[in-house]
């Protein structure tokens, strides 16, 4: 385990059928990006991949440790060590989404122009953001049932959801408590603000958490 130089002899064994990933069988797909998992997980056990769509620039490989910030080094020194290799681009974390983001997760789906957020002061650890996110918890449902705001999926939900928007590294350094509820019928006089907003405060966040 964590020898970088195993994965990428392997990966760049393999480099060409990579390259050319979308001219062969399904089946041919399926092994190589299996065995591509594979060799990634004898790296370090808990990491993955995604792969980014075939462009005239070439392909993004994003390694991710799933939010788990012990592995974050084992990410880093992968691509650190990563070869210099013509049409891929290798890529430590999710990368920040922004805001305007429609994310499904299981029977949910979030829509970041719907949603609101509150700062909530982490006392025990001001290095941290605590947030309160609030959502229409039946319009999320589909209309389909009003979940309860501490159910485990919905919850994982918007986590997955602010991951997307501020990126692995900052979600998982950065956000300290996270708690959901039911939108209120005023969220601006409630003191929420509105969710595509959060990617412009984490900016502002760390800034301000560097000055002192």
């Amino acid at each position: 385990m964590y020898d970088t130089k195993i994965f990428w002899q392997w990966f760049e064994a393999h480099n060409e059928a990579l390259t050319m990933l979308n001219d062969l069988q399904e089946k041919e797909q399926k092994q190589l990006l299996d065995e591509l998992q594979q060799q990634l997980e004898q790296y370090c056990p808990g990491l993955t991949y995604t792969m980014g769509e075939a462009t005239s620039n070439g392909r993004k490989l994003t390694f991710t440790a799933e939010g788990d910030s012990d592995l974050f080094r084992y990410v880093i020194a992968l691509t650190d060590e990563a070869p210099d290799l013509d049409w891929w681009d290798f890529v430590a974390f999710k990368q920040p989404g922004g805001s305007h983001l429609r994310v499904r997760f299981d029977q949910f789906l979030f829509d970041t122009s719907k949603m609101h957020f509150m700062q909530l002061e982490c006392e025990d650890e001001p290095d941290f953001i605590g947030l309160r996110v609030a959502l229409d918890l039946k319009q999320v449902a589909g209309g389909k049932f009003v979940p309860p705001a501490d159910d485990e999926d919905l919850q994982v939900g918007v986590y997955v959801t602010i991951e997307d928007m501020i990126g692995e590294f900052d979600c998982a350094t950065l956000l300290g408590y996270l708690e959901i509820c039911q939108v209120p019928d005023e969220p601006f006089k409630s003191g929420f603000q509105p969710l595509d907003d959060l990617p412009e405060f984490v900016e502002w966040f760390k800034k301000q958490r560097d000055k002192e």
